[in-house]
């Protein structure tokens, strides 16, 4: 599974999910294929979170869900025995792009610096994610990257809202955003799944076309 592919069926949103309770990983998941989204990104930030990939996984094997937050190269074993179809890092180094390529993962680093592009493109990455995006130039960024970089692709995340989400969907050299508002902590600390599938559809159904 090529990490462009799952961009493809990753837009518009890709959510960005921290799960505290492994008891509310499944229904998540579930809310969120409901109003639309069937790509997950669980990131690796809470001590649960290798195990909630694998019972996303388990109890939705149709859907496409990835680890986030890789920092490490020694990370890169425990996401492919937790079953994930793909990783994310905040960023990288070349340790971790080297481990991902040898472990055949779909990886999307993380870049925020044209630096980092060079060097993610000089291990064989052309996807990649900018974080974090509105701190680190946003819409302007990603735009004048677009000369240097023309055949490089972007999840651009961080800072990202319905209210901005449209506008980065229009450049040309984006493929999907990522954001956590469809799946805010609060939300999910109160179980409202109902308002999670609300906001995952209003997601869907605002960008599809931009």
């Amino acid at each position: 599974m090529t990490s462009e592919y799952i961009l493809s069926k990753a837009y518009p949103v890709l959510p960005v999910i921290v799960i505290e309770e492994l008891s509310h990983a499944v229904p998540l998941a579930r809310a969120l294929s409901a109003g639309g989204i069937n790509v997950f990104e669980v990131t690796l930030r809470t001590s649960c979170a290798l195990e909630a990939i694998q019972a996303i996984k388990a109890a939705m094997p149709e859907c496409i869900t990835g680890a986030g937050t890789v920092t490490s190269a020694c990370q890169v074993e425990a996401v492919l025995k937790a079953g994930a179809d793909f990783a994310v890092s905040p960023g990288a180094t070349p340790a971790l792009l080297k481990e991902a390529k040898e472990q055949k993962l779909s990886f999307l680093p993380g870049v925020s610096t044209p630096s980092d592009i060079i060097q993610a493109i000089e291990h064989g990455y052309n996807l990649l994610k900018l974080f974090p995006a509105e701190q680190s130039g946003g819409i302007s960024m990603l735009k004048a990257l677009a000369g240097p970089f023309p055949d490089v692709k972007f999840c651009p995340t961080g800072g990202i809202g319905l209210h901005n989400a449209k506008d980065y969907l229009t450049l040309t050299n984006v493929l999907a955003i990522g954001g956590s508002w469809v799946c805010p902590g609060n939300l999910v600390k109160e179980e409202r799944w109902d308002e999670i599938t609300r906001l995952a559809g209003e997601a869907v159904d605002g960008l599809q076309k931009a």
